[in-house]
């Protein structure tokens, strides 16, 4: 079958293959959301390369990550060239509507990119902070983290905006969009994080070791690094139910730790469409705001 997407044929197949057993949410629903979402998720996918994460039979099947962008992919479709040790690896990259229709049709549930764009691949456009909650630690705690974590940018005179993971986390990003580099920001970003915990140490840990995570939220500032990925905002996630990496205003985050809910920050395909419909782009900062990090007695 072929879709007509921006005057071009896109070939698309088994869009009533079951991708979500649970809600029976099919893989024309996920090419449909894509297609929806597309107007708000494209200038956050455009030059950045992407690792494809595939799902070819839904979330309840086997999945691969896959870097090297497919040597069948259509024309129209960019790579970007990036040296590894031995080599090099042409990812992907989804600048149009076309492309991630494509995507999506190869069971591309998750979009995971860089931090940089092509063809500044050594220069992060944002600085990333994964709260990661070890149970029985919930996003709950981690909207305490991050009104914590906010506040201590907010000292440092830095804007922050946050999203949830679309799985059990929350992740806050600091716009940059000036000239810095990788080694900045993750040294930057590693004695932030080991300023909260030494602050907060009965809620927050900074060590990535997984003994240290029981009850507490591990504030990963590992992600601020030239070869990790991060899902991307407005990624379907391959959970259960088909949630989303949703952007939510700081208001948000307080409002669920006040009231101790988690499910108000959990969003599916359709709560973020009318999210859009009605806030429009909560994420646009990200893509906009120019910032400068601070020196901080911290870094090492």
């Amino acid at each position: 079958m072929e879709l007509t997407v921006d005057g071009s044929k896109v070939e698309v197949s088994n869009l009533e293959k079951v991708f979500y057993p649970k809600t029976g949410f099919t893989k024309g629903d996920v090419i449909d959301y894509y297609i929806r979402i597309s107007e708000h998720l494209l200038p956050h996918l455009k030059k950045r390369p992407i690792t494809l994460k595939r799902y070819p039979n839904g979330v309840e099947g086997f999945f691969f990550y896959e870097r090297q962008c497919p040597t069948h992919r259509p024309k129209s479709i960019k790579t970007a060239k990036v040296a590894k040790e031995g080599g090099e690896v042409h990812y992907c990259v989804i600048n149009d509507l076309r492309a991630l229709v494509w995507a999506a049709n190869l069971a591309d549930l998750e979009l995971h990119t860089f931090l940089h764009k092509v063809p500044a691949i050594e220069r992060p456009t944002a600085l990333a902070f994964d709260l990661d909650p070890g149970p029985p630690a919930d996003i709950v705690t981690c909207c305490q983290v991050g009104l914590w974590l906010k506040a201590m940018l907010d000292a440092l005179g830095l804007k922050s905006f946050a999203k949830t993971s679309g799985s059990k986390g929350l992740q806050v990003y600091v716009p940059l969009n000036t000239a810095v580099t990788y080694e900045r920001t993750k040294e930057f970003a590693r004695a932030v994080a080991e300023a909260l915990e030494l602050k907060f140490p009965e809620t927050v840990v900074s060590n990535m070791q997984k003994k240290l995570r029981k009850g507490k939220v591990l504030v990963d500032w590992s992600q601020n690094d030239d070869h990790k990925t991060t899902v991307n905002v407005y990624s379907l996630r391959a959970k259960e139910r088909p949630t989303v990496s949703t952007p939510v205003t700081w208001g948000e985050v307080t409002t669920a730790l006040k009231k101790k809910n988690a499910k108000l920050l959990t969003f599916e395909t359709a709560d973020v469409l009318k999210r859009v419909e009605k806030q429009g782009d909560l994420f646009a900062g990200v893509l906009k705001v120019k910032q400068k990090l601070p020196k901080l007695g911290k870094e090492k």
